[in-house]
């Protein structure tokens, strides 16, 4: 298994898919199109009704998904099916805390293990709650990785120094979505982040060219993008195979 030491041992792209828009099956043939593009670490959304830091591109997204039937058990099974073909690549989970907690933390952790995930993000569990699913994660050889957002001030010392697998740093307040200009010093924020840590940062929410990926990846480790990629899906359903490759192979190139 390729680890996130491995990811970051240059520049990175990570990009997103919401698992199940518009269906299981066609989100198996996107990962395959991101793999192929040379993309460097897959987030695999988890579709939940109340996405709360999402824009209006991936709050569809899951809506879409959760109609097409998807369960967190099915996307185990796709995951378990991807892994014949690809028995290494790097993937975390992205999702919130409910659909985690509902599932039990035991459980899912270890169904994560076996389908062989690096981890997962969840974007509102707060660092003073991150031990309730941190501890058992590590049982089962799961990271749950940390997210520093513009706000975060004084409390980027302490997120930084419980960091693991790499740190998600938010570009700009609000939601994800497409942005067509960054005002946050980014730049002074990664700065900090690095006196306390040396896990990886990688900077994501509005990116969506190749231009915003490699200035992002001028001053962090690696650069997310996940709403211009879903945005792709919702365009053009189960036929987005081509489009996806395109767009994630330009991204790739940027990182260089």
């Amino acid at each position: 298994m390729i680890s996130f030491k491995e990811v970051f041992s240059k520049k990175a792209f990570i990009g997103f898919i919401t698992a199940g828009d518009p269906n299981i099956e066609a989100t198996k043939r996107y990962i395959n199109k991101m793999i192929e593009a040379g993309v460097s670490l897959i987030e695999i959304g988890i579709p939940f009704s109340d996405p709360i830091a999402e824009g209006e591109v991936i709050t569809k997204a899951d809506i879409r998904a959760l109609a097409s039937g998807t369960t967190t058990d099915k996307i185990f099974e796709m995951m378990a099916d991807i892994r014949k073909t690809h028995p290494d690549f790097p993937f975390v989970f992205m999702t919130y805390l409910n659909p985690v907690f509902s599932y039990g933390y035991d459980n899912f952790f270890k169904k994560a293990q076996e389908v062989g995930m690096l981890g997962i993000i969840i974007p509102d569990m707060p660092i003073e709650e991150k031990n309730e699913a941190s501890e058992i994660a590590k049982k089962y050889n799961q990271e749950v990785i940390s997210l520093i957002a513009p706000t975060s001030e004084n409390r980027i010392k302490k997120i930084a120094e419980k960091s693991n697998g790499f740190i998600y740093l938010v570009s700009s307040l609000g939601v994800t979505g497409v942005r067509s200009e960054f005002k946050t010093d980014l730049k002074s924020i990664v700065s900090e982040i690095k006196k306390y840590t040396d896990t990886p940062v990688a900077i994501g929410f509005g990116i969506s060219n190749p231009e915003a990926v490699k200035n992002m990846c001028k001053i962090a480790d690696g650069a997310i993008v996940g709403s211009a990629i879903v945005r792709i899906v919702e365009q053009y359903g189960d036929k987005a195979d081509d489009y996806i490759y395109d767009f994630c192979k330009k991204m790739v190139e940027a990182t260089k």
